[in-house]
C-alpha cells in the first residue's frame, strides 16, 4: 500500500502474529532496509497479571519488549478516548516522519465485541463439534490425533470427555496455529503403522498453508489431514477467512494427497468437511497443563 500511494497502512494482529511477523518488520520494513512505515495495531493476549490461555503467557511477557528489541516506537492504547487519538496521532506522525513502522498495543477487552455475519449461511451445515465427536467415534483404538490451536482442541477435549474417553491419545496444540500438521507429520513418519489424524482448521491451514506441500509429498498413508472449514477464526471472535473462497480439495490435491480412502496411493489422505461458524458459549478448556498432556500422549506412543 505504502509503495502504490505513499501513504502507510495499518497492519492488525493478535501478539502471537508478532512471532510471524518478526521476519519481514526486521528483514523488508526497518530503517536499515527499505524504511517502509506502518502503523502496527497489536491485541495483548496473556498480558502479565491478567489471567489467559498456556500459549499467550510467554508471548504476553515479551510484547513490549519484542518491539522494543526489534526498535519498533509502541505504546499501550490509553483506555479514553481522548488520550487514545492523541497516542495513536503521536505514532502515526513519528511513523511518516522517520518513515518506520510504530506499534499500539490493545490491551484485552478494551474494543466492542466483534459480532458474527451471514449466520443465516450456516443453517444447513453441523456444528463443528458434533462432526469431532463423529470422527472420535469412528477411529481406530491405536490411532491418535494431533488438533489445532483454539476452538477444535477444546471441543476435542470436552467430546472426549462426554464420551467417557481419556485424553491420551491427542495431542492438543497449543499455539503454533498452522503448525499442527507437521506435528502429526513427524509422528506418523516416527510411527508408520500407527494412524495419525490432524484435526485442523481452516484458518490455521491458510496460515501456514506451505505446510500442505511438504505433507502431501511425505508418502505417509497413515496420515489423514482433516480441515473443519467454517471459513472463520472462531478462537478470535469470528472474523472471516478466506476458507469459503478457495478449493483446499484441488490444493491439497495438487500438494500431493489423495481425497479418497479407496485411492492407491502412497500418500497423505485429505478430507474437508464444511461446518457451521461459532461454539458453545459453556465450551470448556482442558483442566490439565499442557505438560501432562505432553507426558500422556507421548506413553501412549511409547517414546
Amino acid at each position: 500500500h505504502y509503495l502504490a500511494t505513499g501513504k502507510l497502512a495499518c497492519v492488525y494482529m493478535q501478539n502471537s502474529g508478532q512471532g510471524n511477523a518478526v521476519n519481514p518488520l526486521a528483514s523488508l520494513a526497518d530503517p536499515d532496509v527499505y524504511s517502509i512505515p506502518m502503523l502496527l495495531v497489536i491485541g495483548w493476549r496473556g498480558m502479565p497479571g491478567v489471567h489467559d490461555e498456556p500459549q499467550h503467557v510467554k508471548q504476553g511477557k515479551i510484547t513490549l519488549g519484542l518491539m522494543k528489541t526489534l526498535g519498533i516506537p509502541a505504546e499501550v492504547l490509553p483506555e479514553t478516548t481522548a488520550k487514545a487519538c492523541a497516542c495513536v496521532k503521536r505514532l502515526l506522525k513519528l511513523a511518516v516522519k522517520e518513515s518506520r513502522p510504530v506499534a499500539i498495543v490493545i490491551k484485552k477487552g478494551l474494543f466492542d465485541e466483534y459480532k458474527l455475519k451471514n449466520k443465516e449461511a450456516d443453517i444447513a451445515k453441523e456444528k463443528r463439534e458434533v462432526v469431532i465427536e463423529k470422527i472420535l467415534k469412528k477411529l481406530p483404538r491405536n490411532a491418535v490425533i494431533v488438533s489445532t490451536t483454539g476452538m477444535i482442541s477444546r471441543e476435542v477435549y470436552e467430546t472426549r470427555v462426554r464420551l467417557g474417553m481419556g485424553h491420551e491419545k491427542d495431542f492438543l496444540t497449543v499455539g503454533s496455529m498452522g503448525h499442527a500438521s507437521q506435528i502429526a507429520l513427524g509422528i506418523a513418519k516416527a510411527q508408520p503403522k500407527r494412524p495419525v489424524v490432524c484435526l485442523d482448521g481452516d484458518g490455521a491451514s491458510i496460515m501456514q498453508m506451505g505446510n500442505m506441500a511438504i505433507v502431501g509429498q511425505s508418502g505417509c498413508k497413515n496420515l489423514t489431514h482433516i480441515v473443519l472449514n467454517n471459513s472463520a477464526h472462531d478462537s478470535v471472535g469470528g472474523q472471516p477467512t478466506v476458507g469459503g473462497k478457495i478449493n483446499l480439495a484441488r490444493i491439497a490435491r495438487a500438494c500431493g494427497y489423495r481425497l479418497t480412502s479407496g485411492e492407491d496411493a502412497e500418500s497423505p489422505l485429505f478430507v474437508e468437511i464444511k461446518v457451521a461458524k461459532g461454539a458453545r458459549a459453556d465450551l470448556g478448556r482442558p483442566k490439565e497443563a499442557p505438560q501432562v498432556n505432553k507426558k500422556l500422549f507421548m506413553k501412549t506412543l511409547g517414546a
